[in-house]
């Protein structure tokens, strides 16, 4: 079987004083116009005193009135002017306010990666850009930020971005998608290593694969990037204390059971998209991997599964691996129906998927010979379920696994490339099925 998110203001005039309607200055002037509009008071004559003389007296009167007006306006411009000297004097003395601290063009140095988690504001973004010496002030990065409209596009991840350079540029930096790094898409069905298409040759680049290449970065400039080999990362995953590498305690003690060290974080590392630092170590990339993985297996209810299945949680996660690697997604929950109705029968489960996986190449079909090989994961060989998972599960795969369809079927076969499947429990009725396969699907390359 086999298949596979101006309240308004008063005007303020150049020196920093109000010039609205309750200033001193509004008031002054308004005394001074109004008594200049005031009608002179009578200034009592003498009996006989000339024509001449009685208006030399009135042109000398209106002169004192006006003089007095213009002594006052010009007294309120000198003191405006005295004390906006002082304020510009006091500015100078004391700096005013400063402009935020920036790095100058022209001092760049080596890139580093700056990590951008959910929910970070610009504020907190460009805290971590200080912390790694992307800019020299987190006022100089918000400045910088708000008026660079893509920023709103970053998305959580890890970025590699030039160290000691002004704000605007560190910023340009960031909203540029090649900046991204350690971004990394590990496909439902993918395993640990590589494996070959035995009709084709075609290599499926495993997830030790998939890390090293999304690791590479080019911290220089120099067009020479960095990796963390493939080498680097299968041993790092094969060290003797799995809880090391963030193995949940619901799966630790099974994993340290498992008869090839190079396999033990099979399964365990969820397909899906993973963002990671590709300057830490392998063990804790992988670390980081394993425990983010084990909660999201862990909030699809993985840990209550038995209930239903009468499996723990790890070899839900070992049947979700079988499931995914046999059959489409509209047939996950039959075929995990079939898997714990042979478990519990007893009997084989006969998968050709777990046979393909000990080996070096693979393809849908297998051979008696192939069958016949006593592996740890062959389960036409033995009774139960593989010492591991032989992929990384979709949720679904895990989901069907743990609420399967109600039905009694023990058997199954994919007829096409199309992935049309018969479920039976009738064995008579399974080799009637087995004829409606299509012409050579089920045939060996090998």
């Amino acid at each position: 079987m086999s298949y596979r998110h101006y309240e308004d203001e008063a005007h303020t005039d150049p020196i920093g004083y109000s010039a609205g309607e309750g200033s001193e200055f509004h008031r002054a002037v308004h005394a001074a116009e109004r008594a200049d509009a005031e009608p002179a008071v009578a200034v009592p004559q003498e009996v006989g005193r000339s024509r001449a003389k009685t208006r030399q007296a009135r042109v000398a009167n209106t002169r004192r009135k006006r003089g007095r007006i213009v002594g006052l306006v010009l007294g309120l411009v000198l003191l405006l002017a005295l004390a906006g000297g002082g304020y510009y004097v006091f500015d100078r003395l004391t700096g005013g306010p400063a402009a935020p601290e920036d790095f100058a063009a022209g001092s760049q140095g080596n890139s580093v990666v700056v990590r951008v988690h959910a929910g970070d504001t610009a504020e907190q973004i460009g805290a971590e850009a200080v912390e790694k010496g992307v800019v020299a002030s987190s006022g100089a990065f918000m400045g910088a930020a708000v008026q660079n409209t893509s920023i709103a596009s970053v998305q959580p991840g890890f970025y590699l971005l030039p160290s000691r350079v002004p704000a605007t540029q560190a910023v340009g930096a960031l909203v540029d998608p090649s900046a991204r790094v350690g971004s990394v898409v590990i496909s439902e069905g993918r395993q640990l290593h590589d494996s070959r298409d035995v009709n084709t040759g075609a290599v499926k680049k495993g997830i030790y694969t998939l890390l090293s290449e999304a690791s590479c970065i080019d911290t220089t400039g120099g067009g020479s990037p960095t990796c963390i080999s493939y080498e680097d990362f299968d041993s790092a995953g094969g060290v003797d204390d799995p809880s090391a590498l963030g193995v949940p305690d619901w799966a630790i003690s099974q994993v340290r059971g498992v008869p090839d060290r190079d396999r033990q974080l099979e399964g365990l590392i969820a397909a899906g998209s993973w963002d990671f630092d590709p300057t830490a170590s392998p063990s804790d990339v992988l670390g980081q991997l394993v425990s983010e993985s084990a909660a999201t297996y862990e909030s699809t209810g993985i840990l209550d599964a038995g209930t239903k299945s009468g499996l723990d949680p790890y070899q839900t996660l070992v049947a979700a691996s079988l499931v995914e690697r046999e059959s489409l997604p509209a047939d996950f929950s039959k075929v995990a129906r079939v898997i714990v109705n042979r478990l519990a029968a007893p009997q084989k489960l006969e998968f050709d998927s777990t046979v393909n996986y000990a080996l070096d190449t693979t393809e849908v079909a297998t051979t008696d010979a192939d069958r016949a090989a006593v592996t740890p994961w062959n389960t036409y060989a033995m009774e139960g379920l593989p010492a591991t998972p032989i992929a990384a599960p979709s949720v679904g795969a895990v989901e069907a696994v743990e609420s399967p369809a109600e039905g009694d079927w023990l058997y199954f076969v994919t007829i096409n490339q199309a992935g049309n499947t018969l479920f039976t429990r009738d064995y008579n009725e399974h080799l009637a099925n087995i004829g409606k396969v299509e012409d050579g699907f089920l045939e060996s390359g090998r």
